[in-house]
């Protein structure tokens, strides 16, 4: 699949040519190879607690008092800890403390940082088709994230063995997936602004082209682990690997949302499944729009996110 599955490019070979010959791609290129790409103005509390995350002697006091000083922040989490997706056993927390305790220092690093790049997507930039771009994403990565953990959820009551996978973990790879987008539009917005020009039509194409490797690198300087990587870089795999993991899930997520918008590229895409896969994939082909919706909304409002 196209690491952008979220906004479906109509195919253009010549604007693919051009897309690739333009400064603005070689530009991309150099600063992802220095690791010179850059999200977008990153509240403090964030910054600090990937600090934090990488720190081994890090507890869950250092997180709650960190967030403690940020009072949306901290409703955030406890809504977040007592929402149906996290909240498995069904107990109430009403302090912040008991929210890391129960949702781990790295699962509040990733729920802070997936609240924040969704927030970063709605916020008004001077670019209005960059705007446009970054809503249109929010949009689609908060359906491909849904549908993912929508997946996870079926694949465990089809299974027939445990599965190691969380619909909880599986929402939030889905919604960074494509975080490297924000460094590939600051670019862009540097190169008009030192007098340069592109038409953003063909600047699509090297967002395309360029945001699995972007996105690599924002997840692995944030610590990340592998699932949200391969995830976001959909890496060519050479051997059959009978174990499910959330790569599978997310190729399942994308091919059934090419099925759902009769999208074209569904006879380029494969997937492979086992049994309970296509067990899954066969009962939500066979779903309304209206329940697949209503599905999806009711992952959305218990993940609390």
């Amino acid at each position: 699949m196209p690491h952008l599955s979220f906004f479906w490019l109509e195919p253009n070979n010549h604007h693919h040519i051009r897309a690739i010959q333009s400064n603005l791609c070689h530009s991309i290129k150099k600063a992802a190879r220095y690791n010179r790409l850059t999200l977008p103005s990153i509240p403090d509390t964030l910054l600090t607690l990937n600090r934090l995350c990488k720190n081994p002697e890090t507890t869950v006091h250092d997180v709650a008092n960190l967030l403690i000083d940020d009072p949306v922040l901290t409703a955030n989490i406890i809504r977040t800890a007592n929402s149906t997706l996290f909240n498995r056993r069904n107990i109430t927390c009403h302090d912040i403390l008991t929210a890391v305790s129960r949702l781990g220092i790295f699962r509040i690093r990733d729920i802070i940082t997936a609240q924040t790049i969704y927030s970063l997507k709605n916020t008004t930039i001077e670019n209005i088709e960059c705007n446009q771009l970054l809503k249109n994403s929010a949009f689609h990565s908060r359906q491909f994230a849904a549908t993912m953990a929508l997946i996870c959820q079926k694949m465990h009551n089809h299974s027939n063995k445990p599965l190691k996978l969380e619909p909880e973990k599986a929402l939030l790879t889905g919604l960074l997936a494509d975080i490297g987008l924000f460094g590939l539009i600051n670019e862009y917005a540097n190169f008009i602004k030192q007098g340069n020009y592109l038409d953003f039509n063909i600047a699509k194409y090297i967002f395309q082209d360029n945001c699995a490797l972007a996105s690599k690198i924002v997840l692995t300087q944030w610590g990340f682990d592998s699932d949200y990587i391969t995830v976001a870089t959909n890496p060519i795999t050479t051997h059959h690997d009978s174990e499910m993991s959330y790569l599978t899930i997310a190729r399942m997520a994308h091919h059934f949302l090419l099925f759902k918008a009769n999208d074209a590229a569904i006879n380029e895409h494969e997937v492979e499944l086992d049994l309970a896969g296509a067990e899954v994939m066969y009962e939500l082909t066979n779903m309304s729009q209206f329940e697949f919706n209503d599905q999806l909304k009711q992952i959305i409002n218990s993940s609390g996110i």
